[in-house]
């Protein structure tokens, strides 16, 4: 919090977020601002604690991993008190200070951009009064904020406002259109009005202006994601170099002093993770992790994929039957969670449980999709452009007028002013680049990925954004992605799992949408149970409803986010059925 600094409501903040760190807590504070920290330890247990606090008194505090932190250390000249990798971060900043003196966002851009990892983090500089933010670059960890009075607020997850009493959610209008258009938030927006997010691969400054209020200095990017597709691309060459390049990801993403697993589903993404395991931890000096999977019935496709992945390579498996109540004991929780409009990912939840009760640290398929052209959309681009532009039309909400022909340039939380179909799916290219820069991966896979496996104190790291890896596929032509002589998606990363010990029937087997293909029938029934309240939610929002029509289930989405996320305030996790939230809002 900074300005006007109450730590009595920064500990109510950490207070919302216990689930993201059950293993140790701190709060610092001065005249200018309060720092608090949840921690869930997985690098140095004994003496990793945060805020951690330079011999100069610059306080850092932070989430997430640097996987290059030994490199860092080895390199820089700085009286290290812990083996933890977030004191790489504060040693960095110290020694910028020191040989460059530019503290500005620009200025800092070239020391952050040396840190490989994920990450979000505040540095207080109470020599120079400047408070800096910054978050990775593809957004694997969040970072919100909002002003309210003369205060700058900001944490992991926005429910964490609620502890200011002046901060009363309302939807954003705006961002909703687009969230109903596109199917993700868009580029820093949230669901609710003055509720940012740092963009990934941002910087920002903050201090207090000659009043005392929280002003923004400078902000500046130090990376951002370019598709440029090279013109030829060989298997017989580069298929192993590519390969390796994830192999390596793997290999950094086991570094922990705590247990590591493997969320396998089955598909060729979480299964490309376990093909490599053995390598990356022979390498790492890890152990071998294990795998979970999650499905409504040993019949399901995903379930008996995952067992031949498993059996194959060698790894002890765990697995789960979904029980018939879970998602309707578990949707609200779900809402609450995720922040968004979800319901399909519901399968999410009783995963990470599990495998939270023997692991901390899960690695995960996610990112592949979106670097590797994995979603059916992609083979029509003209036909998604199409139907995101129906949507806007279809939508009698001037906020979706706005949206579609760019009349909300200069609000900084938009990061363009036309967010049109035709605008950002011209062609492959445009809108994979589009999807990766504006929310696709940050505002939806990866804070699904984010807010239900730390819902469990589970940390997800996700290989396939490792910067290497992402390095070699921004380059791959998109015949090698995407090629038109085949129904294979993702071919060039076929051509590298060909390479492993993965069967030929997983490594050819086709793209299914995870939360359907993992429990359509335990979906189906509580959507079903649901749907009587579809005409109250539509007419509530009747001037979005025309965009809603076939997506039934961002409709219950949309209902619980209202009930929950606004009717409630987001006050506490749901301690009712989705069925008596729903009918306190929406009267049948």
């Amino acid at each position: 919090m900074l300005g006007n600094p109450d730590p009595g409501i920064v500990k109510s903040m950490m207070s919302y977020l216990t689930h993201r760190g059950p293993d140790g807590t701190g709060v610092w504070s001065d005249e200018e601002v309060a720092l608090g920290h949840n921690r869930l330890a997985i690098v140095d247990l004994a003496g990793g604690s945060q805020p951690l606090i330079s011999d100069d008194g610059v306080i850092l505090i932070a989430n997430g991993e640097i996987y290059n932190h030994k490199a860092i250390k080895s390199k820089t000249q700085y009286n290290y008190k812990t083996s933890s990798d977030s004191e790489a971060i504060i040693a960095l900043y110290n020694q910028h200070k020191i040989t460059n003196g530019s503290l500005d966002a620009g200025g800092q851009s070239t020391w952050i951009s040396k840190l490989d990892g994920m990450f979000a983090f505040a540095i207080w500089d109470p020599a120079n009064k400047i408070l800096t933010l910054a978050r990775d670059a593809m957004g694997i960890k969040p970072l919100s904020r909002t002003i309210i009075d003369e205060s700058m607020l900001f944490s992991s997850e926005y429910k964490a406002f609620r502890a200011h009493e002046s901060h009363i959610p309302k939807l954003d209008r705006v961002a909703l259109a687009a969230r109903i258009a596109w199917e993700y938030p868009l580029d820093s927006t949230t669901l609710l009005e003055g509720v940012t997010q740092v963009r990934p691969g941002s910087v920002e400054v903050w201090s207090l202006d000659e009043f005392g209020k929280a002003t923004l200095q400078s902000s500046s990017r130090f990376e951002q994601q370019i598709v440029q597709p090279a013109q030829s691309w060989d298997p017989d060459l580069q298929a192993q170099e590519l390969l390796e390049s994830f192999t390596y990801s793997v290999e950094q993403r086991l570094m922990a002093d705590v247990p590591v697993g493997i969320v396998l589903s089955g598909g060729l993404d979480s299964s490309l993770v376990a093909a490599v395991s053995h390598d990356a931890a022979n390498r790492a000096g890890q152990p071998v992790p294990e795998c979970w999977t999650v499905a409504e019935s040993e019949e399901n496709p995903d379930w008996k994929a995952a067992e031949i992945v498993a059996s194959s390579l060698d790894l002890k498996h765990h697995q789960h039957i979904l029980a018939e109540d879970d998602f309707d004991n578990r949707l609200p929780d779900l809402v609450w969670h995720g922040e968004d409009l979800d319901t399909t990912v519901m399968f999410f939840q009783p995963l990470f449980e599990k495998m939270s009760q023997h692991v901390t640290v899960g690695l995960c398929g996610q990112g592949a999709d979106e670097l590797h052209a994995g979603y059916p959309r992609y083979r029509d681009v003209k036909s998604h452009s199409n139907l995101v532009n129906s949507r806007l039309e279809s939508m009698s909400a001037p906020e979706a007028k706005q949206v579609r022909e760019g009349s909300i340039i200069g609000d900084d939380k938009w990061y363009k002013s036309k967010h049109s179909g035709e605008e950002n799916c011209s062609d492959l290219r445009t809108m994979l680049e589009f999807e990766l820069e504006h929310g696709q991966l940050s505002n939806f896979q990866l804070r699904l990925v984010d807010r239900h496996s730390m819902a469990h104190s589970l940390e997800v790291r996700v290989p396939f954004l490792g910067k290497n890896h992402r390095s070699l596929s921004s380059r791959l032509p998109m015949e090698w992605r995407l090629p038109s002589d085949t129904m294979y998606e993702k071919k060039a990363l076929r051509a590298a799992a060909d390479l492993t010990r993965l069967p030929d029937e997983i490594v050819r087997r086709p793209k299914l949408p995870a939360g359907r293909a993992t429990s359509p029938s335990l979906l189906a029934g509580i959507l079903d149970q649901l749907d009587q309240f579809k005409p109250a939610i539509l007419e509530k929002y009747s001037d979005f409803s025309g965009g809603l029509k076939g997506q039934d289930d961002v409709v219950i989405g949309l209902g619980l986010f209202d009930a929950i996320h606004l009717n409630k305030r987001g006050a506490s996790s749901p301690s009712k059925s989705a069925f008596d939230l729903l009918s306190e809002v929406f009267a049948l």
